[in-house]
């Protein structure tokens, strides 16, 4: 493999990061500032790497506020420090997740704006207009290994050959359940199955009145919860050659069981929920499931640790056919075109991706490797969780949710036409479209083909997706 980067020669040449890292304050339920889980380790080093080229200039980075603060307040730090060691002036701008498309979208456009710019989930629909950062992935390889290959189709393009987008990390979605109501029902260990958790949390919302958060409204969530379903009954979008498949009896049962979810565990305002509305349901105690991250059970630690503390994981239900869920965060960063700093961009990456560990540890867990040879601590952190888990195994659920995470474009890759289909939240509205008795499950999935076959046609016509037989 041809090395645009000399070998990395690692000295610890920062400061102590940990000495920057400012005490990250979280908001609570009341909008009140609340405290930081207690750690009951110290964080991993930074380790400086020395660029291949001389650097100048400015980089201007966008990105998400991420779910835990923590690792903003790390991040701008560390970022800024690399810059000032290489002779670059680093500049970083978080803002809002729902923000963010628009804000790519708009710089894209315009065809100016920042030079490294960060969603949470593929944006693949940009790749005409972005930077191919495959010699950034093939270099992160030859240091570290393979990449998770969840990462790599959510970040390359087959058809094109193009890395559209570079992966450092990902998130898994696992189930958050309160294990106090679900011991009322007989499921000390929550649901394993989308039946058990029809059932169960039926029985939940009919005896206590509290009720489970599964969204099907326009937001990152929602999109996930979808596909999920739809995988477990044996249902896609596309299949493995990128062809639309989504029409079919098992689409069909799919949306008829989250009809049923719906009317039987859940109220109306699943279908105008944010982002952030099942972490508050949960935090708030009043929500007996919720398929997320753990960065809702981080903020309750701090916000509602009695909350926190009865709060336990389960793996990807089990359906009728499988047993998948879509991961929670896919970390897709663009370079664009128009940037002036092309080079000063992959260093950073690459800077970034040695120091997963740190990430990982500032995220509180959260963000999970794309080269598992940067985080070598993971698994033990999962075993006994440095941030104060009760049980301190609490989340060694998620020691191979690899193994039961998929990309959003499952069966094929996540590929331009799979990114506008995630963008424009068809699957949600076809999922709400049903349970809100707008239309028949039949006609809901047919509504949600007659909408996906014109972009997978359009995209295909631009020669950035297989498929078409």
């Amino acid at each position: 493999m041809h090395h645009l980067w000399r070998a990395p020669v690692s000295r610890r040449r920062f400061l102590q990061l940990s000495g920057l890292t400012v005490a990250a304050v979280a908001c609570g339920t009341n909008g009140g500032q609340v405290r930081m889980p207690e750690m009951t380790e110290g964080a991993p080093e930074v380790d400086f790497m020395e660029p291949a080229t001389q650097l100048s200039g400015e980089l201007n980075i966008l990105l998400w506020s991420h779910f835990v603060p923590r690792h903003d307040e790390w991040f701008d730090a560390f970022a800024k420090e690399w810059g000032n060691q290489v002779g670059v002036t680093v500049s970083v701008d978080h803002i809002d997740v729902a923000e963010v498309p628009a804000r790519i979208s708009s710089e894209i456009s315009a065809g100016s704006g920042h030079d490294l710019l960060q969603y949470i989930a593929p944006i693949p629909q940009y790749e005409p207009s972005v930077v191919d950062l495959s010699d950034v992935v093939q270099e992160a390889e030859g240091r570290y290994g393979d990449q998770v290959e969840l990462c790599r189709v959510s970040s390359f393009n087959p058809t094109t050959g193009k890395s559209f987008a570079y992966s450092h990390s990902w998130v898994p979605d696992p189930g958050d359940y309160r294990k106090s109501l679900w011991e009322g029902v007989g499921m000390p260990d929550g649901p394993s199955t989308w039946e058990e958790l029809l059932e169960g949390g039926a029985e939940i919302k009919s005896s206590q009145g509290i009720q489970m958060g599964l969204g099907m409204s326009q937001e990152l969530d929602s999109n996930m919860v979808g596909r999920g379903l739809l995988w477990s009954f044996g249902a896609a979008i596309q299949d493995e050659s990128e062809n639309v498949i989504i029409n079919s009896p098992e689409a069909v049962a799919a949306v008829e069981f989250m009809t049923e979810l719906y009317k039987r565990t859940m109220t109306e305002e699943v279908f105008a929920w944010t982002a952030a509305s099942n972490n508050e349901l949960l935090i708030a105690g009043s929500a007996s499931y919720i398929l997320n991250s753990i960065s809702a059970y981080r903020t309750a630690q701090q916000a509602n640790p009695d909350v926190a503390d009865d709060v336990f994981f389960v793996k990807a239900l089990q359906g009728p056919e499988d047993s998948l869920v879509a991961q929670h965060v896919m970390y897709n960063w663009i370079v664009p075109e128009y940037s002036p700093n092309v080079d000063a961009a992959k260093e950073f990456l690459l800077h970034y991706t040695h120091n997963q560990a740190r990430a990982t540890w500032e995220s509180e867990l959260y963000d999970f490797p794309a080269f598992p040879e940067r985080v070598p601590q993971l698994q033990d952190w999962l075993a006994n969780d440095p941030y104060g888990s009760k049980p301190s195994d609490k989340l060694s659920v998620l020691s191979d949710a690899e193994t039961w995470s998929a990309n959003v474009g499952y069966r094929g890759p996540a590929s331009t036409a799979i990114g506008e289909v995630f963008a424009t939240f068809i699957i949600p509205n076809m999922f709400a479209s049903a349970a809100r008795g707008g239309s028949t499950p039949e006609k809901a999935v047919a509504d949600a083909e007659a909408q996906i076959i014109p972009i997978f046609e359009k995209w295909r016509k631009e020669g950035l997706i297989g498929g078409g037989s």
